[in-house]
């Protein structure tokens, strides 16, 4: 993955991750990484919980710990405690943050590729029979 395209960046405590946020949105998941208008690299991240009151950015915080295998209290909201964009930062060794998200991301471009393959016909479920 080209280090230019990648959302986060390495520092001595962890890594820093820019976000897209999208609250209500059927799941708690990441949809891989997404290039703003702007040209801003940014990870796309949704969660169930509704913008109000801190329930969003509390859901977000926990879904980044969960998947990267941290403790809640190692992760934290540095921008955009209003905003669709925020930027998170994480606590722990920088190389294996920066190793799972990438695998991460990697796993949910391929699984996105995938679907989006099935959905114009080129590729066959496997419960679909020749």
């Amino acid at each position: 993955m080209d280090a230019s395209r990648i959302p986060w960046r390495y520092s001595t405590e962890g890594v820093s991750i820019a976000l897209r946020v999208t609250p209500r949105g059927g799941r708690d998941d990441i949809d891989g990484i997404e290039t703003l208008a702007n040209g801003r690299t940014v990870l796309k991240v949704r969660v169930r919980a509704i913008a109000e009151s801190g329930e969003a950015n509390r859901a977000v915080t926990e879904l980044l710990a969960k998947v990267l295998g941290v403790p809640k209290a190692k992760v934290q909201l540095l921008s955009g405690v209003t905003s669709r964009l925020k930027q998170i930062a994480i606590e722990g060794d920088p190389a294996k943050l920066g190793d799972t998200l990438r695998k991460m991301t990697t796993a949910t471009q391929n699984r996105t590729q995938d679907q989006k393959a099935r959905s114009e016909g080129k590729i066959r479920r496997q419960d679909q029979k020749d």
